[in-house]
């Protein structure tokens, strides 16, 4: 928030509701963080990677970050090393960074809660791919938001999210290919 704030050009700044720390929300416990007391700022367009991984990239921003760790957890359990990339911004998008993650690892899984056609998971795909192709041992998959109405009743919109279980079943659909 502080990068966007200093920005001399405009930014909308926006994060997750289960990220605010409202427990009536639900709020992620991996959220809750020290916060160092001096100033800092985090570079706008600069990709981080949270985890370091050799078998698959696991890219997402937001809450998809957490699910990320935690399907890496899942995984790491059956011998699978998960490298989970933190997009920490959307404009500029780093490719960069996601593409040197899926150069070492050979394998792409991208998390969105916005829908699965159209969005944020398709530009990542399509960024890996048309630069080089050959990089890839399997094909890519999307975790995200059907193309559903999103369900007004919680445990609806709950089944339709992506979660770590929906991440590692993407991970097996994928070595079975």
């Amino acid at each position: 928030m502080t990068a966007a704030m200093r920005d001399d050009s405009p930014v909308v700044y926006m994060y997750h509701k289960g990220l605010q720390g409202m427990g009536w929300l639900g709020t992620e416990a991996g959220a809750t963080v020290h916060v160092p007391e001096e100033t800092y700022t985090l570079e706008i367009g600069k990709a981080k990677v949270v985890r370091e991984g050799k078998d698959v990239s696991i890219v997402s921003c937001g809450m998809g970050v957490h699910n990320a760790l935690k399907a890496a957890k899942k995984l790491e359990e059956q011998g699978v090393s998960a490298e989970v990339v933190d997009l920490v911004s959307l404009v500029p998008l780093d490719r960069d960074t996601i593409r040197a993650s899926v150069a070492k690892t050979g394998r792409l899984i991208v998390v969105d809660e916005d829908y699965m056609s159209y969005g944020l998971s398709g530009e990542i795909i399509a960024s890996v791919t048309e630069h080089d192709i050959s990089v890839l041992k399997a094909a890519p998959k999307r975790v995200a938001f059907p193309d559903v109405p999103i369900p007004f009743a919680r445990v609806m919109e709950q089944f339709c999210l992506p979660n770590p279980d929906k991440i590692v079943a993407a991970w097996d659909e994928m070595q079975a290919a």
